[in-house]
């Protein structure tokens, strides 16, 4: 509180007329954040909404990425029902996009679990991705992947180019892909009105 406080010119105690505490400050920076995300539940072609949403909440990431560990962590420090209500909008407007879309409320759940999984999971290694040294042509130095001893890091340092040359758009969109028509040989019927 006290570093937010000298960020903004006030003096830290002021901040508690705002915020209670440092958990709600937190609490507020992920509804700011999810508010960005734009979700429609109506929204007739889910999948093409859900790889929407996807590519969205990656650039939503991309722009704030000291935000993602508290997007990722916040809601394991607060039971679904205390959560901020902006937080709990996206599970609400994909839940209701996946019931329209014929799944049951249970398989919606379910269903939710695993994308979002697989997003935050997507993200975190998309933003793990660091480059030593963007102007190194040769991918082992780029990466700082030289330091690895060869013998017993083999498959790292062989995949080296293809790890200089990731592009978390196209990763996204593959994974996207495996984990939809997956998610589309669930659905037991027609999608509901």
């Amino acid at each position: 509180m006290r570093r937010l406080g000298q960020e903004l010119g006030r003096d830290p105690m002021s901040l508690y007329r705002y915020a209670a505490n440092r958990a709600d400050v937190l609490d507020g920076v992920t509804e700011i954040v999810l508010d960005e995300l734009a979700i429609f539940a109506d929204e007739p072609d889910w999948q093409a909404q859900l790889r929407r949403i996807a590519h969205d909440l990656r650039l939503l990431a991309l722009r704030h990425p000291n935000v993602v560990p508290l997007l990722v962590t916040r809601p394991l420090s607060t039971p679904l029902g205390l959560r901020p209500l902006g937080t709990l909008r996206p599970l609400e407007q994909i839940l209701g996009l996946f019931i329209r879309a014929g799944f049951s409320p249970t398989d919606a759940l379910h269903v939710y679990r695993a994308y979002y999984g697989f997003l935050y999971g997507h993200i975190l290694n998309e933003l793990q991705e660091y480059i030593v040294d963007p102007e190194e042509n040769e991918a082992l130095l780029r990466l700082g992947l030289h330091r690895l001893p060869a013998k017993a890091f083999p498959h790292l340092r062989a995949l080296g180019p293809v790890l200089a040359d990731y592009d978390g758009d196209a990763e996204l969109d593959q994974g996207l892909t495996i984990l939809l028509s997956g998610l589309a040989g669930q659905l037991s019927g027609p999608p509901q009105p």
